[in-house]
């Protein structure tokens, strides 16, 4: 059984950090409340798994904070059966709220220890349903339009026609756009015909993807 103090801070976290920023979607809350985000912190880190910061992983990646994962899961409405790309398995917590959301996941992951701790970290709490591939999501081949939502746990520098090649009619991809200073959490949908289109949702900020595309340097 959890500590008291643990399910407090669980509890401070979805209603006094996440829920008056209007994450209102009760599944998305109901995910956050059920799915021990303390469980895939690094070891050291259970005290500030419930704060509003990001959260170092190994190899120099970090776990985002519970407001970005709550933006992007609410703005992806996951529904049970929808196919499920993540970009970026990182600890395993998104995974596991994937799931939980009811998405057949695929998670790609370019580095072998994060995918392998995630792994466990999954493991142990039963959630053995995602496939979790070691690899470049760049470099993968994968059929265009056979993804219902995508999440992408990093920023690229620009729009990738790649990844967006992926989203099936009436699905969802989630990305951070941009680089520092500015950089805008952006949610685009492919309609029944085939058309992409963009909605901005907030300003925030990620590390980026490893061997994102580039913006072309400006020559004069």
């Amino acid at each position: 059984m959890l500590a008291p103090d643990t399910d407090k801070a669980r509890f401070n976290m979805v209603e006094q950090q996440i829920r008056p920023c209007e994450i209102i979607d009760e599944r998305v809350l109901d995910a956050f409340k059920a799915i021990p985000r303390e469980h895939f912190v690094d070891e050291g880190q259970q005290p500030l798994a419930f704060a509003d910061t990001q959260l170092p992983l190994p190899n120099g990646e970090v776990m985002m904070t519970p407001l970005q994962e709550g933006y992007m899961l609410q703005a992806l409405d996951v529904q049970p059966g929808d196919r499920v790309l993540e970009v970026g398995t990182g600890s395993g917590f998104v995974t596991a709220c994937l799931l939980h959301l009811g998405g057949q996941v695929t998670s790609y992951e370019i580095d072998p220890e994060l995918s392998a701790r995630a792994g466990e970290k999954l493991a142990a709490l039963g959630l053995n349903g995602a496939r979790l591939v070691v690899g470049d999501i760049f470099e993968a081949d994968l059929p265009e339009q056979s993804f219902d939502v995508i999440a992408i746990t990093g920023s690229i520098p620009q729009a990738c026609e790649k990844l967006e090649r992926l989203l099936a009619p009436g699905g969802r991809l989630f990305q951070v756009k941009g680089e520092k200073p500015v950089m805008c959490a952006t949610l685009i949908t492919r309609t029944a015909d085939g058309e992409l289109l963009r909605k901005g949702l907030c300003e925030t900020s990620l590390p980026p993807l490893q061997n994102a595309p580039k913006k072309e340097a400006f020559v004069f």
